[in-house]
């Protein structure tokens, strides 16, 4: 970390970041998409969950949090999901079911901390960010989607480009069938690559490169600015990045879930995360408080620390000096004149 003191800014950012599955909504994602295709939900999630081990009996190594996708686009190919497009994610979408409380609680905290900055004297703006292991298209068809300032997850491709494509004077031009790549997959350690995007300003500035050196105190992001929200110890990276270096970690449940609230304490007691509580987002619960209670602790962060640099950085101005004679106080007394 830089030495240097923090930067004087005209203006700060503070940010949410969110897991999805099991964080905004109370199941998972695909949920919408299975049913509309008539897809038996728990035998797809058995198949995926045993394919690691499949593959690996023949010497292929996958990713445990992704390894789905592809199970997902064997289903596209072979018939039970045959025609899936990414207009078609984006329609199923809108079906998810949020978690309570959602999708006001977050404009109503946009509108928190602006009011908090206004009371401190400083401009000061809360973000979304969605950065998920799960499909990027549902989750953009979700009424959430208009509060973020950005989605990340895994994205496909339905008409890839031929080899050779750039000799070629022409393409033929095809309307989407259904997807038939993979375009992007998000695993829960290149969750912390999006978040050093967001801490970089990589997300807003395309010229900055996510492994490039920026200097804390130049960050756009700072991590003490950051607040990461997820269910549980598979967002351990990003629960470690924020904790290391000055973010919050808080871990939520399904109230329901006897078994997901002792895996949340246990990140507690074992240091991962800062609090947890259910993922309930109504005004009055527990977590919604706790979330509130983070960010006004920021901005009165923000306002302290202010304060602080400003007197350490700006002098005072130069005075006119005096020429008159100070002459020494007399105490007349009884006693004589006396001169201090």
């Amino acid at each position: 970390m830089s030495s240097k003191e923090p930067a004087l800014r005209g203006s700060h950012v503070l940010t949410c970041i969110w897991d999805f599955d099991k964080t905004l909504c109370p199941g998972y994602m695909q949920t919408p998409l299975f049913r509309a295709f008539g897809v038996d939900e728990d035998q797809f999630w058995r198949e995926t969950n045993l394919l690691p081990a499949l593959y690996l009996q023949k010497g292929i190594r996958t990713s445990k949090d992704s390894v789905y996708l592809n199970h997902l686009l064997s289903y596209v190919k072979s018939g039970p999901l045959k025609g899936l497009t990414n207009s078609r994610l984006r329609e199923l979408g809108a079906e998810i079911e949020l978690c309570n409380g959602l999708p006001e609680f977050f404009p109503a905290l946009k509108e928190l901390v602006i009011e908090l900055g206004k009371k401190h004297n400083l401009e000061v703006t809360l973000e979304h960010y969605i950065v998920s292991t799960g499909l990027a298209e549902m989750i953009r068809g979700t009424k959430l989607a208009q509060h973020c300032d950005g989605i990340y997850g895994c994205e496909f491709l339905e008409e890839p480009l031929p080899p050779h494509f750039t000799k070629q004077d022409e393409l033929n031009l095809q309307l989407p069938s259904e997807i038939t790549q993979v375009a992007a997959m998000v695993d829960n350690t290149i969750k912390t690559r999006f978040i050093f995007e967001i801490n970089k300003g990589s997300n807003k500035d395309s010229t900055i490169d996510v492994n490039a050196v920026v200097h804390p105190e130049d960050r756009r992001v700072p991590f003490a600015n950051m607040i990461y929200i997820a269910d549980g110890p598979s967002d351990v990276p990003a629960f470690s990045l924020l904790r290391k270096n000055g973010g919050k970690a808080f871990a939520v449940y399904v109230e329901e879930n006897q078994a997901e609230f002792a895996q949340n304490d246990a990140l507690l007691q074992s240091g991962r995360v800062h609090g947890y509580g259910p993922c309930d987002y109504s005004a009055n619960g527990f977590t919604p408080k706790w979330i509130r209670h983070a960010l006004t602790s920021s901005v009165e962060r923000l306002a302290q620390e202010r304060t602080r640099v400003l007197a350490a950085r700006v002098t005072r101005p130069p005075r006119h000096l005096s020429t008159d004679p100070v002459l020494p106080r007399q105490d007349t007394t009884a006693q004589g004149t006396l001169f201090e």
